[in-house]
């Protein structure tokens, strides 16, 4: 749970940081776009100034300083409209039009959006700010490519922060799952190692017992222990390999491990089968899908404290095949129903926390299935459901 918690306490501070980042880029690009807009607006004042001018000048006028300042604006659009509303000439402005005609009504179409955004400048070119004369022009104009672009960019760079806090964190968990297989696999081929010599062992002297001691009961129950021994050696080994699944009957199964929970669970225990009439066959590694089943069933066993009812359930239908194991137990609490399936997690007082991830594994990586928490009640019981490709 302390690597669990390491994780999440990362997987927090990286969105904060993002967070942080994604606001500190929104308020300065807005000082900036502010700064900008203002500066732009300065100077479509000073090139309408300019345009009043040109219009009223005569044979004496310098007009060097005025052309000077009409042909260097060449980043912001702009378009003169007279007072009837017509555009008389633009600059600036990507055209969607094939002749003259087009281009003015389209430019007079732009105008007239600007106009109304507030981005127009009027001027009276008889000197005069009165709106008692018609002698007058619009000059109209839209934010420069660079002026979008900095607006635009907070946006995109939030999009590119949020996109690395999302590798990040993926490459994190994946960094901690190959950890978690890699400690998975060494623990299992080395358990299954370590039990095969004593097993052995214990093979060879159960043999002997039953030579001198042939009509002794308990022998042939203490070889059945001793292969249990061997299938669970036998179960180690397969974790760190992936093992071929081959068609299997699923009642066989059921039944096998029904028969073994019902010798080593309290009689208050009942267990039930609820499987169709017809045998449903499906691509298994028996042995260890004997034991997820079995793990389900001892921690329902649990969860009832040694009393109730478990229910073994399976469907098939045209797609999958659908196994679920019911209890009456205590119920898992639904802030627990997302962890139980994480290594280390349990809510018992002794225990690893390991048989549910074990499952998980079993299920998904060995069988390409999916096993999830149906569904979950205090007090009333939890059932637990397999699906399974055909």
């Amino acid at each position: 749970m302390q690597w669990t918690d390491q994780i999440r306490r990362i997987k927090i501070i990286l969105v904060i940081a993002a967070v942080l980042i994604a606001v500190v880029s929104l308020v300065v690009s807005r000082f900036l776009v502010h700064d900008l807009y203002a500066e732009e607006r300065t100077r479509m004042e000073v090139w309408a100034e300019a345009m009043r001018s040109l219009s009223n000048a005569d044979e004496t006028t310098d007009l060097n300083l005025v052309l000077k300042v009409i042909n260097e604006n060449n980043t912001i659009p702009v378009i003169v409209m007279d007072s009837n509303g017509e555009a008389t000439t633009f600059r600036n402005l990507k055209v969607k039009a094939d002749n003259y005609t087009d281009s003015m009504n389209y430019a007079t179409k732009i105008g007239h959006r600007l106009q109304k955004s507030g981005k127009a400048i009027k001027i009276d070119l008889d000197g005069d700010d009165s709106d008692d004369y018609n002698n007058y022009i619009y000059v109209c104009y839209d934010d420069s490519i660079m002026l979008k672009r900095l607006s635009v960019w907070p946006y995109v760079q939030l999009g590119v922060v949020m996109i690395f806090v999302v590798i990040a964190i993926f490459a994190l968990l994946t960094s901690k799952r190959a950890e978690q297989n890699k400690v998975w696999v060494g623990l299992s081929k080395e358990t299954a190692h370590q039990l095969g010599t004593p097993i052995s062992s214990l093979m060879a002297w159960t043999e002997i017992l039953r030579e001198n001691y042939p009509d002794d009961t308990l022998i042939p129950e203490m070889a059945n222990d001793v292969n249990r021994l061997q299938l669970i050696a036998d179960r180690f080994s397969k974790i760190g390999s992936l093992p071929e699944p081959v068609p299997t009957s699923l009642n066989e199964v059921i039944n096998h491990v029904v028969d073994y929970m019902s010798k080593r669970t309290s009689q208050k225990v009942t267990i039930k089968k609820e499987m169709p009439d017809g045998d449903t066959i499906v691509k298994l590694n028996a042995s260890l899908f004997e034991w997820v089943i079995e793990n389900l069933c001892k921690n329902a066993v649990d969860a009832m404290e040694g009393s109730g009812c478990i229910t073994l359930h399976t469907e098939d239908t045209y797609d999958k095949v659908i196994i679920e194991v019911s209890d009456t137990g205590k119920g898992i609490k639904k802030k627990d129903i997302r962890n139980v399936f994480t290594p280390g997690f349990t809510t018992k007082k002794r225990g690893w926390g390991l048989g549910l991830s074990l499952a998980k594994r079993i299920v998904e990586e060995y069988h390409h299935g999916h096993i999830f928490v149906k569904n979950s009640e205090l007090g009333k019981g939890t059932t637990f459901r397999i699906e399974l490709r055909k």
